[in-house]
């Protein structure tokens, strides 16, 4: 087991098999030292984690399924990696998009969730740009999705 995963052990997390597309796309593409990964939508073992922040979900339930999300992105960069997850360099970029009604304004409250996490997991590796946007709706009505850009050896 590789230092992250040691890291992520440690916190009580352990990294599922990476999600298979919904769709007609691929889950990352690399190019050069730049990994691409696919939004990753709030699902966990016990199904879809749906709801509309601002009228069916408060934040801290949003930023537990934008946790979700992170954990999902590591575990489609561990895939890319063959599996050595010691390969990641940086978390260069998150991008954000939360369920949410037109009234409600804490997306990067929410998206804190993920970089919370991954900073704690990660420590500097994880510190990141990002950005956490509304969305009227979301696939199959989740309440996060997010993507990222990670620089990997």
């Amino acid at each position: 087991m590789g230092n992250f995963e040691s890291k992520l052990a440690e916190m009580g997390v352990t990294l599922p098999e990476a999600p298979a597309p919904a769709a007609n796309y691929v889950p990352y593409v690399q190019t050069g030292n730049l990994l691409h990964v696919s939004g990753q939508i709030s699902k966990d073992d016990t199904g879809l984690i749906t709801g509309k922040l601002g009228d069916d979900m408060d934040v801290a339930e949003g930023a537990k399924a934008a946790k979700v999300c992170a954990i999902a992105l590591l575990a489609q960069v561990k895939a890319a990696c063959g599996g050595d997850l010691d390969r990641l360099v940086r978390v260069v970029k998150l991008g954000g998009f939360v369920n949410s009604t037109p009234d409600f304004t804490e997306q990067p409250l929410v998206i804190n969730g993920a970089s919370d996490f991954l900073g704690e997991a990660l420590g500097e590796t994880g510190k990141h740009a990002r950005a956490a946007v509304s969305a009227p709706s979301l696939p199959f009505g989740v309440a996060v999705e997010i993507d990222g850009v990670f620089e990997i050896r």
